[in-house]
């Protein structure tokens, strides 16, 4: 069987592998990434967040996505009944990016892709990683290419970046079941006709977070892109989807939502309903020998605060800066330099998601009478800035959230 090498390996050629394959050319490393698909290929988690920005242009790719024409996002509005409220990302409390892209993912995804390659990465598609050795004193890998015969490929280290093929825990036994109950998403993208439509009021800028009016644990987005289209979608507990098709089933829970049923009343359906269950997932480790494990390989929260990405990419920018020190010859410690600090970000971002579904945090972002200093505050986590130590509502973000609520209730 034939054998390769590289420094560095990365399953996957996601924005988590991507970015980070941009970071370690820029380090002048060999890497090597698997992808099992072919790329363009569908993908839902659209709408970035501005702090992804950041590594995006550490990675050297920020000119290959700003000129690919994506859809510029500034904000998030959120929407139940006839409440609205909105959140400018660039009035937050956290330094950075305030503004950011809502992209189809097959598009973004190969723009990042071929940034790497550009930029002197290897990217081979359509390779099945079957197997793993880490016992040993480097990485083995047991590819088995779509066309041709299998080979193995050894590194001096591995990342996993397989997003929803979690490759590592899988092969590896890593898994573990989410804390978050089991939920499921129904979407699409639609030709949604919002310039033709006189009674849309819809800001293209901003993804539309909307709340169902009665069962408020059930939510909706709207992400529209830079071509007349949108992804949309719905989410919900298992228990709340009935037998019907996912199409039927979609229509008419948007039909349940008075503002997007005006906002989408004119728009062509033309491509088919897809759904997925039980999407959050978690792992008993982020890394081991030779390994760690990037973004929704290693945890998956939930949609709602579009932050997959982000986390995505903070793990892959995390990742390589610990192994470029290991590989310099300095003393890391893989979770205490790695695992620990990203799960600040993702345990924030966590509560954020915890207290949406309780209804505390939509009581929170619907109150009429915000106080700025906290409304910046609030703003900064959802576009990203989930490790910025000096929010409150970073360092002691369930805290927090629980007093806000609370002087709500009493206002």
């Amino acid at each position: 069987m034939r054998q390769d090498k590289s420094e560095v390996i990365i399953i996957g050629a996601g924005p988590s592998g991507a970015v980070a394959a941009g970071l370690l050319r820029r380090a002048g490393r060999e890497v090597t990434l698997l992808e099992k698909e072919i790329f363009p290929r569908f993908c839902i988690g659209e709408s970035l967040l501005p702090q992804s920005m950041e590594y995006i242009e550490a990675a050297g790719m920020l000119r290959d996505v700003v000129e690919a024409g994506f859809q510029f996002k500034n904000g998030a509005g959120f929407a139940c009944g006839k409440q609205y409220a909105e959140f400018d990302f660039r009035e937050k409390f956290s330094p950075g990016w305030g503004t950011t892209y809502q992209v189809q993912r097959g598009t973004f995804d190969k723009v990042l892709a071929d940034a790497a390659v550009r930029m002197g990465a290897d990217i081979r598609y359509q390779q099945e990683v079957t197997r793993v050795d880490v016992s040993g004193e480097r990485p083995v890998l047991f590819v088995q290419p779509k066309n041709g015969e299998a080979y193995t490929l050894v590194g001096d280290f591995l990342l996993d970046a397989s997003g929803y093929g979690r490759v590592l825990p899988r092969l590896l036994d890593l898994e573990t079941p989410s804390e978050l109950p089991v939920r499921q998403a129904i979407f699409t993208h639609v030709e949604d006709r919002v310039a033709q439509n006189a009674e849309a009021e819809f800001d293209r800028e901003k993804i539309l977070i909307s709340v169902h009016p009665e069962k408020r644990d059930v939510w909706y987005w709207l992400i529209p892109f830079s071509n007349g289209r949108s992804s949309l979608g719905v989410v919900g507990r298992r228990e709340q989807f009935d037998a019907r098709e996912d199409a039927e089933q979609l229509r008419a829970w948007v039909q349940e939502a008075p503002n997007l049923a005006k906002i989408l009343k004119d728009a062509r359906w033309d491509t088919p309903v897809q759904h997925i269950i039980g999407y959050s997932a978690n792992v008993k480790s982020l890394c081991g020998r030779h390994f760690a494990l990037l973004g929704n390989a290693g945890e998956f929260l939930d949609p709602v605060f579009s932050s997959g990405v982000t986390i995505a990419i903070k793990s892959a920018d995390l990742a390589v800066k610990t192994w470029l020190r290991q590989a310099a010859g300095e003393a890391v410690d893989w979770e205490r330099d790695y695992a620990q600090p990203l799960m600040t970000g993702v345990n924030a971002f966590r509560a954020f998601v915890n207290a949406w579904y309780d209804l505390r945090l939509q009581d929170i972002i619907f109150h009429p009478d915000k106080a700025p200093e906290i409304e910046r505050m609030i703003s900064a986590v959802l576009a990203g800035y989930a490790w910025d130590a000096n929010n409150p509502f970073v360092a002691r973000a369930a805290r927090r959230l629980a007093s806000l609520d609370a002087a709500c209730a009493l206002a």
